[in-house]
């Protein structure tokens, strides 16, 4: 029997549009046919070292803020960093960014700070840029199902 894999979500949502998407992760993650991944989503001032530590994977999600990550996902950086350094390595993650400009500045932050962890970028980032459209819920979606899946199936 394989045993149950476990997903995180840590993913920042301030608005109606950004929690569409991080629900949108969580729905792909937790789509019926992936059968041995538990999917937890937490808010980045919830999320800390010791969920890091119980996950096989994480998906983050923030917005663009002045060029940067918010500031809750920078917290969370900020308190997980050190208790998860020498333990993490390898960490398979993906990461999306609704940006309302181009996204780089944040997506240069997250990239700068996992490598430091020296996690696994198991998928490019997706940079849901511009204006809000509905696509980017689907882009969402597909993100979270494609972890869990990759777990799933032993793939990372």
């Amino acid at each position: 029997m394989s045993q149950i894999k476990r997903l995180l979500v840590v993913a920042h949502a301030p608005s109606p549009n950004t929690l569409i998407l991080r629900n949108a992760v969580a729905a792909g993650a937790r789509h019926p046919d992936i059968e041995q991944v538990d999917v937890r989503v937490l808010a980045p001032l919830e999320a800390g070292p010791e969920d890091v530590l119980a996950c096989d994977a994480i998906v983050l999600g923030t917005t663009e803020n002045l060029g940067y990550m918010s500031g809750a996902l920078k917290d969370f950086f900020d308190r997980s960093y050190y208790p998860c350094l020498e333990k993490s390595q390898g960490l398979p993650f993906a990461y999306y960014i609704r940006a309302g400009h181009d996204g780089t500045g944040t997506q240069r932050a997250i990239d700068s700070i996992t490598t430091g962890l020296r996690w696994r970028l198991v998928q490019a980032p997706l940079i849901c840029r511009g204006e809000y459209q509905p696509q980017f819920e689907e882009a969402c979606r597909e993100l979270g199902m494609y972890m869990a899946a990759g777990l799933d199936n032993g793939l990372f």
